[in-house]
């Protein structure tokens, strides 16, 4: 981008179509400016947008009115000495948020085990639900002494509002 297009004496090089040059040149600073416009747009979007969630977060808790968050998988088992008992799953407890997954983005449960592959040895916050409380854990997916990463079993909560 900044190598000149004239050699020594001021001649244009002969060894490139400088015409060429200098149109694509001007074409890729114009995608830049176009691209910082576009990352500013949307960063202010992005500041706007986490304005209004901490305003709606600051009216529902003055008003007491937080829903709990809708759970989306029920842990049917666990096994002794796993990642997931490590952890403080229990049968029975409902997941409200296994890691970037949630009730709103929850498709099937690959979404699920992409999640719990691509974070192998890293902890994933969980956010389970067990009798009307509201838990948050740390889960490390890992190979351990029994199948899968986890050491649970998890169902797919059937919501009919989905």
């Amino acid at each position: 981008m900044d190598e000149p297009l004239v050699d020594a004496e001021g001649y244009p090089r002969s060894d490139i179509d400088v015409y060429s040059v200098r149109h694509a040149r001007a074409q890729l600073r114009r995608l830049q400016n176009d691209y910082r416009a576009l990352m500013s747009d949307i960063e202010a979007g992005l500041a706007q947008l986490h304005a209004q969630h901490r305003e709606a977060g600051t009216a529902s808790e003055a008003g007491g009115s937080a829903t709990p968050p809708a759970a989306f998988l029920q842990v049917t088992a666990v096994t002794d000495g796993s990642p997931a008992a490590e952890a403080g799953l229990r049968a029975g407890d409902q997941l409200a948020a296994l890691g970037s997954v949630n009730a709103d983005n929850f498709g099937s449960l690959s979404d699920v085990a992409g999640v719990v592959r691509h974070s192998a040895g890293r902890p994933l916050a969980v956010t389970a639900l067990r009798a009307g409380r509201r838990l948050s854990l740390q889960l490390t997916p890992r190979s351990w002494a029994g199948p899968g990463l986890l050491g649970c079993t998890l169902v797919p909560i059937d919501r009919p509002e989905r």
